[in-house]
């Protein structure tokens, strides 16, 4: 999702910045050598795929896949999220600059949570927690930006047709295809390199 500038408040845009500079400041503490080139990796897909944009009001409606961006780089997922965006905002006007943070937050709180959610059911079929994560994360970060609006103006969410319940009822399609594509992607991943995500997984029970 792209909040243009000037859509935000001040002080809601002010806050989500300084909320998104702690979620990275934790993003990349510690992060190693050997960690860069999968996280560069994935904010170039990131990149690129959520380049496809259909605009709706004051945002837009495109594929996210933060669950699936936060499966497989866990807490380095919004380090790779803030760089797509920021590229995205720089060289191709998509979302904005000052809406940056916000943008950012949307995407990683849910990427952030779907690494626990994911690594926490490891009983579960690969493809079926794939799949939860994937369509769950899109519908947080729906009611995040439907949040972050009502904040800034409550005329956002007013009526039936409000911009608010265009967005939900926009992305409920979204929140299908991702969960089928993430499932399908991470046990795809499973199959093809059975130890990579044993290996998150093993780090997310040491860290938790």
């Amino acid at each position: 999702m792209h909040i243009a500038d000037g859509v935000l408040s001040t002080p809601v845009a002010t806050a989500t910045s300084a909320a998104t500079a702690a979620v990275l400041v934790y993003s990349v503490k510690g992060i190693k050598e050997e960690e860069i080139p999968k996280t560069s990796l994935m904010a170039g897909v990131f990149f690129a795929v959520s380049l496809i944009s259909i605009p709706v009001g004051p945002s837009t409606i495109h594929p996210l896949f933060a669950g699936l961006l936060g499966v497989i780089l866990g807490r380095r997922a919004p380090l790779a999220i803030f760089v797509g965006l920021l590229l995205q905002a720089v060289l191709f006007q998509h979302g904005g600059l000052t809406t940056l943070g916000a943008n950012t937050l949307m995407l990683a709180v849910p990427a952030l949570l779907s690494y626990k959610l994911f690594y926490g059911m490891a009983n579960r079929p690969v493809f079926l927690r794939g799949a939860l994560v994937g369509g769950l994360s899109v519908m947080v970060t729906v009611v995040l930006l439907a949040a972050l609006l009502f904040l800034t103006d409550p005329r956002f969410g007013e009526g039936t047709l409000s911009v608010i319940n265009i967005l939900v009822v926009g992305h409920l399609p979204l929140a299908g295809i991702e969960a089928v594509v993430t499932g399908a992607a991470l046990n795809l991943i499973q199959k093809a390199k059975p130890g990579m995500l044993e290996k998150e997984e093993t780090a997310a029970i040491g860290s938790s």
